[in-house]
């Protein structure tokens, strides 16, 4: 250059990701596609516009990759504006965004299709809207429509404007119409969508509304998702129901709305993961610290499992759905068993007082038969003593300080132990549990609960004498007024999760005067 050189071919930079559209059938040149993988759940196109910075992405050439369940993976595809810009991305391989490095792999015009690629006629008007940025919304009532979503945006202290209003909320729906409780809207500027997510978790009727921002690549994903047959069961007939309750109706008062599902049949060496990705899109509606696995009284997995979702029409889709479907694990085929029971009949099956019909079983999936009389009680005694270690207690028969309910209405081999271990939902992505570790850590160190949907005007000697007799940490309540649903959360503190779990299992869904009190652990 101080000689006089000048460039002749400029390269032209650009400053910022572009959409476009793809179809299924598009043909995209081999040598400009790269693989991703290693990404935080929480990147955006954006964050990967910045990690290849200089090298230009063509129009809608970012594909963030979903799960099974509809969540980000930690992968995506590239396509890059030629062959030369492809291989220098390559070169960025092991190189960080944040604290963890990515990988860069080469990938083909088919892998980048199957995932960019789409073909609803709907979702392409969508995205070939005049916006900028596209936000996803999870969690909306089945009944609402575009009305009730731009009121949701335009209320409040945080009122943003989504682009071509009513006209530019495009819902999700089943094959045979039913919303999936998912919408994507698109707002013009980066600062209106970023005052857009400033409402996640704001409430719609009774229902808290999460949001993300989304791309091109993730609603053409979850509009192929939604629509393809495998992933639905019309016939409701087949459905099987749950059965009715051998309890009387004193003993089941409290919530009877079925938003939970029971699982039965699952292998025994599976995880969290694993039930995940079983039920699909169907665990983005799952309550936070929704999945309850359940141990038998030996401590070991059951097969089966409670989970907790945002509503009955929830559950009753994951039921439709999934019931009787067969899920493949270490090369053995196990159909899963999938009903639809109320909050409260879960707790009483965990409190042993209603029958689930749980039956051991071997490694191998068999089952086995022992006197019930004899189980319910020798088997706590089986329970290894590590599990009792860190209590705050000098316990040293079980026996003598657990309470055992004898089940008269169980009529097969195995019992529940009144010690249930809760493990919490995963966040969005990517997908994680308590280790043993960390289980036990958790019942020797301080916890907290939040009771729901309290009165207004609340006290704390209220919730004092609510929670007469349990171990409460003192000057440890907090509440938390919120003026839109004339009602309260509270937080309280307690030292062991064991008089946390105590809690939950006597206390939750009854009243402090009129009003039913929901309990959740925090974790």
């Amino acid at each position: 250059i101080l000689q006089g050189y000048t460039f002749q071919n400029l390269e032209i930079i650009s400053r910022e990701l572009e959409k476009g559209l793809f179809s299924i059938n598009d043909k995209i040149e081999e040598n400009t596609i790269v693989r991703v993988r290693g990404l935080p759940w929480q990147c955006t196109d954006y964050d990967l516009g910045k990690f290849f910075i200089g090298l230009n992405i063509t129009k809608g050439g970012v594909a963030l990759c979903l799960s099974s369940q509809g969540r980000r993976n930690g992968e995506a595809f590239v396509r890059f504006e030629s062959e030369q810009l492809r291989d220098l991305a390559l070169k960025r391989h092991k190189h960080h965004i944040g604290n963890r490095y990515i990988e860069v792999y080469k990938a083909t015009g088919i892998d980048f299709l199957n995932v960019a690629g789409g073909s609803n006629n709907e979702a392409k008007e969508f995205l070939s809207r005049n916006g900028k940025i596209i936000i996803r919304m999870r969690g909306l009532p089945f009944d609402s429509d575009s009305k009730n979503v731009v009121d949701f945006f335009r209320r409040g202290e945080n009122s943003c404007e989504i682009v071509d209003n009513e006209n530019g909320v495009l819902f999700v729906y089943y094959p045979d119409g039913r919303a999936t409780g998912d919408a994507f809207v698109m707002f013009s500027s980066e600062e209106e969508a970023n005052q857009a997510l400033l409402k996640h978790k704001e409430t719609m009727g009774a229902r808290y509304i999460e949001l993300f921002r989304s791309t091109v690549a993730e609603v053409q994903q979850v509009f192929k998702r939604s629509q393809d047959p495998k992933n639905f069961h019309p016939n409701s007939k087949d459905v099987q129901q749950p059965p009715m309750s051998i309890l009387s109706p004193e003993l089941l008062a409290g919530n009877n709305k079925k938003d939970c599902i029971h699982l039965k049949n699952f292998p025994l060496e599976c995880g969290i993961d694993n039930i995940l990705e079983f039920l699909g899109m169907h665990s983005q509606h799952i309550v936070q610290q929704g999945v309850h696995l359940i141990l038998n009284s030996m401590g070991q997995p059951s097969g089966e499992v409670f989970i907790q979702l945002d509503g009955e029409q929830s559950s009753q889709n994951a039921v439709l759905h999934k019931n009787g479907k067969a899920m493949f694990f270490m090369g053995q085929k196990f159909v899963i068993e999938v009903t639809q029971c109320s909050g409260e009949e879960m707790n009483l099956v965990l409190m042993g007082l209603l029958s689930s019909n749980l039956t051991n079983q071997s490694s191998n999936n068999q089952f086995m038969q022992s006197n019930v009389t004899s189980s319910v009680y020798s088997a706590v005694n089986q329970i290894p003593s590590y599990i009792y270690s860190n209590y705050n207690s000098t316990v040293n028969s079980p026996t003598a300080q657990i309470p055992i309910i004898p089940n008269q209405y169980l009529s097969q081999g195995g019992a529940y132990s009144p010690l249930m271990w809760y493990y919490p939902t995963p966040p969005i992505s990517p997908s994680s549990y308590l280790l043993h570790s960390q289980m036990m850590q958790s019942f020797s160190t301080p916890v907290m609960l939040i009771l729901k949907n309290a009165p207004f005007d609340i006290s704390s000697n209220e919730i004092y004498e609510f929670l007469n007799g349990y171990d409460i940490m003192s000057d440890s309540i907090q509440i938390l007024n919120n003026s839109e649903t004339n009602s309260s959360d509270v937080l309280i503190s307690l030292y062991n999760r064991i008089e946390a779990e105590r809690i939950l299992v006597e206390k939750n869904y009854h009243k402090i005067r009129d009003y039913q009190i929901e309990i959740y652990l925090s974790i």
